[in-house]
């Protein structure tokens, strides 16, 4: 039984170092994704962020 519990331990060691680059691919996929369905949606990436306003509408 202990032998069980030292090699997981040492599997979990050993793989969870590598599982640590997959984690920015997966935050910057989701941003990609926010970023697509919003701009989709009429907004644009400014400061602050805003939809952009068609041209029928008069501007400010």
């Amino acid at each position: 039984m202990r032998i069980k519990r030292v090699i997981c331990t040492g599997l979990l060691l050993v793989v969870l170092p590598m599982l640590s680059g997959c984690w920015y691919l997966v935050a910057g996929g989701a941003g990609a994704y926010g970023g697509y369905k919003m701009k989709e949606k009429g907004y644009t990436l400014r400061n602050p962020v805003a939809k952009e306003q068609s041209s029928t509408q008069p501007s400010k």
